[in-house]
């Protein structure tokens, strides 16, 4: 069941807040827009579109944020859930982003350290020890620009190559454990 997100506004008129049903054409509008401009083939990135649209039922069962403009224009999201005890490191419970996308146009505004700022605020909030994130290869440098170090694949074969973790002490929030 996701965890309590809240709504909040910076001095650059960005808003981070929970995604509603609503919203879902927008997201998957900027979601299709970050994909695209990944370096892989065309064809897979068409290919691997749906997998990467959310629905309602994803609503249900993920945190999902949006970044939006003063104008209500979705500029990018955020989502993510409790990560499975195979998937965080021994002995960890994390929260596992499943990604950030923001709108091609608006990379480099800080957007995306706004949406991965508050994935950390519910690490802190719901008491996890990290964040995890299994990244795209284009993705790694910002991931890792935000404290994320990589995790080694014990087991290449079935483990994500670029999977990324920042532990909850490293966060920088006080009412972090």
């Amino acid at each position: 069941m996701p965890g309590q997100v809240t709504t909040e506004m910076c001095t650059s008129g960005i808003t981070i807040r929970p995604a509603n049903e609503s919203d879902l054409d927008s997201v998957n509008r900027v979601i299709e827009a970050a994909v695209m401009t990944w370096a892989l083939p065309d064809r897979v990135k068409r290919l691997s579109l749906p997998v990467y649209r959310y629905t309602r039922q994803d609503l249900i069962h993920l945190d999902t944020v949006v970044a939006e403009d003063p104008q209500r224009h979705i500029l990018g999201i955020a989502t993510w859930e409790e990560a499975g005890p195979e998937e965080s490191p021994a002995g960890h419970r994390a929260l596992l982003l499943h990604g950030i996308y923001v709108q091609p146009g608006h990379h480099r505004r800080g957007i995306g350290r706004r949406l991965f700022s508050a994935a950390e605020a519910a690490v802190c909030q719901l008491q996890y020890d990290g964040l995890l994130v299994k990244a795209q290869q284009d993705a790694t440098a910002f991931f890792e620009s935000m404290g994320m170090s990589r995790l080694p694949a014990c087991d290449p074969s079935r483990q994500y190559a670029n999977r990324l973790w920042k532990s909850s002490a490293k966060c920088g929030y006080a009412h972090c454990p």
